[in-house]
């Protein structure tokens, strides 16, 4: 009856125990988060309830698992076993606990300062630094994982002997990976382009949607994705319309006879702006830039607040100048001239081609 009773008695205590400790903590954290609901990192905390309870139960059964007396034939395999679970589901639960103070600082800085395009940056090296420690949080767990094992500490000191020409090796093989790695850190930390900057890459226009340590994903307008290694915006040049300051200027442009009302035009351009809510009242002008023998170009400069902004006004002020020159002034639009050439004054007319060559060729032949 003992060897039933004192297994069921240890591993049900080590159960009941975890449950009891994990609710009385969640109680804690919930109580905190109705206390201080003005930073969101005791309900971030709560999230980490999971990795939390398997940390206390694996190490309770590897606490108590000598006393239990199961399976003693086994013993040194389920020991491990165990040890093996409780540093997964530490890892697990420092990489939440990480994420949740880390993600309390980005929340309590945004609510800080109202400067968006400062906030992206923020958000861009809150990203890679939670990337980054989820990945050495990972290693650490992986290399504690393969030291429990003695084979692997009998040959840690053939692996530290062989490191430096390991090394070499490795850093020749993923030099690509490598370089991608500091390139995304150094786009991080160098604010050269930001989750939600708008960029242009390679003719193509979008929203930066996700960064990591190794590639880059645009969003272009049209809702496709592009995904590019982070090396490319270190070594080539690239259009970023968010750096500095969002606001932008509009070009639209329009070839007209030369007959057009150029001074109508600018009065029907303030109109068109002051009834588009994307313009934002900052300038607005028109010119005749250019002129060709049949049709002159004419040149209106809008601003708008953002590059979303900017398209609705240029499509808007292109339409809509389209239509007031067709139904007011038709004839300023380009035309092909059919009418008659005028013919030069010592033209000789004639009747026919053979009085024409006559003409032409009565000079030829007194030459003769």
């Amino acid at each position: 009856m003992e060897t039933v009773l004192r297994p069921v008695t240890v591993i049900g205590a080590a159960v009941v125990l975890t449950v009891l400790i994990g609710w009385a903590t969640d109680v804690l954290l919930r109580k905190a988060d109705q206390r201080h609901s003005e930073t969101p990192l005791w309900d971030l905390l709560r999230r980490g309830r999971v990795p939390y309870q398997m940390v206390l139960c694996a190490a309770l059964l590897r606490g108590s698992y000598d006393e239990a007396e199961l399976l003693e034939e086994h013993r040194t395999g389920i020991g491990r076993t165990l040890t093996l679970v409780l540093i997964g589901a530490a890892a697990w639960l420092v990489i939440r606990i990480a994420a949740a103070v880390v993600e309390t600082s980005y929340s309590r800085y945004a609510r800080a300062h109202h400067d968006p395009a400062r906030v992206r940056r923020v958000r861009t090296q809150v990203t890679l630094i939670m990337r980054v420690v989820a990945a050495i949080v990972g290693v650490v767990a992986v290399a504690a994982m393969l030291l429990t094992f003695p084979a692997m500490r009998a040959a840690g000191a053939s692996l530290l002997a062989s490191a430096g020409v390991l090394g070499i090796v490795a850093g020749v093989a993923a030099q690509s990976t490598l370089s991608n790695m500091f390139a995304g850190l150094q786009i991080a930390f160098g604010d050269m382009v930001r989750i939600g900057d708008t960029v242009v890459v390679d003719g193509e226009w979008g929203t930066v949607e996700e960064i990591t340590l190794t590639f880059l994903t645009v969003r272009t307008w049209d809702e496709r994705r592009i995904t590019m290694p982070v090396s490319y915006f270190t070594s080539k040049p690239f259009e970023n319309w968010s750096r500095g300051t969002p606001q932008m200027t509009g070009i639209v442009y329009w070839h007209l006879d030369h007959s057009a009302p150029v001074e109508a035009m600018r009065e029907k351009l303030r109109d068109i702006l002051r009834e588009c809510p994307a313009w934002d009242g900052r300038a607005c002008s028109l010119q005749v830039t250019d002129t060709t023998p049949n049709t002159i170009q004419v040149r209106a400069l809008v601003t708008a607040k953002d590059a979303d902004d900017i398209w609705t006004v240029r499509v808007a002020v292109r339409e809509q100048m389209i239509a007031w020159l067709c139904a007011e002034h038709p004839s300023a639009l380009p035309r092909v001239n059919t009418a008659d050439a005028v013919l030069p004054p010592h033209h000789i007319p004639s009747q026919d081609g053979a009085a024409l060559r006559r003409a032409y060729e009565f000079p030829r032949a007194g030459r003769g």
